[in-house]
């Protein structure tokens, strides 16, 4: 059965290029979105991190190779088409970090020079396409620089301050969401900013990690990283 669906889907895809050719966003293969081999890539590694400042981040993929070329081109280069299958290793690092106890899910949001110039949030979207709840409870406060080219002390010193809770957050619980965790720099000030609104953050998931700064801890436990089964309902019109 699954092979005679996956024939109709590759059938349906043959077609669809006609009409629209298209390049595979890992490799260029021709009249794919993504190929099976880069799909292939797509495949979750949960692995516990800590930030630089502490905070215990599930993690699904590495940021290199093909993964990398993949997630560039829905970030820098409006392939969004790829963002549905880039939602599955993020929703599955989700549930991992919200297996413990009740929080909100909440993306750490991009910035507004960012957002004019794509036209979206990445971060916000890939949430989205996993179906679970989430809270818009952060907005950018400030202009920062580009992380890029910063190293551990820059991250953080550039970021600093960049984020606000939109509101008071007393008594509310969240697991904080990311795209690339490099040092953590950004999901430290995201958890700055809610503790300073008097909300608690009790862990995170990221999309995937550069392997420049952070080492893989040993021994993962569900203590790392709070919890939140409230958060996995789905909204209306998501199976």
């Amino acid at each position: 059965m699954e092979s005679w669906r996956r024939r109709i889907w590759e059938a349906i895809l043959d077609a669809w290029a006609l009409v629209l050719p298209i390049e595979c966003a890992g490799c260029d293969a021709e009249d794919r979105g993504l190929c099976r081999d880069c799909l292939a890539e797509l495949r979750p590694e949960l692995t516990p991190r800590r930030t630089s400042g502490g905070l215990a981040v599930v993690t699904a993929l590495r940021y290199e190779g093909r993964v990398r070329r993949i997630i560039l081109a829905f970030k820098e280069h409006q392939r969004t088409d790829v963002a549905a299958a880039l939602s599955r290793p993020l929703e599955a690092a989700i549930r991992h970090a919200l297996s413990g106890g009740t929080a909100e899910l909440t993306a750490v949001p991009t910035s507004r020079s960012s957002f004019r110039r794509r036209g979206y949030d990445p971060v916000a979207l890939l949430v989205r396409h996993t179906g679970l709840t989430h809270a818009r409870v952060l907005v950018a406060a400030r202009r920062t620089a580009a992380q890029k080219s910063l190293g551990l002390s820059g991250r953080a010193e550039n970021l600093s301050g960049a984020l606000a809770a939109k509101s008071i957050l007393v008594g509310r619980r969240f697991v904080l969401v990311d795209d690339i965790l490099t040092t953590g720099a950004t999901l430290d000030e995201a958890a700055r900013a809610i503790r300073t609104a008097g909300g608690e953050v009790v862990g995170a998931a990221a999309l995937a990690f550069t392997p420049r700064f952070l080492p893989v801890r040993d021994k993962p436990s569900h203590e790392d990283y709070g919890g939140a089964k409230g958060a996995l309902s789905r909204p209306p019109g998501f199976a």
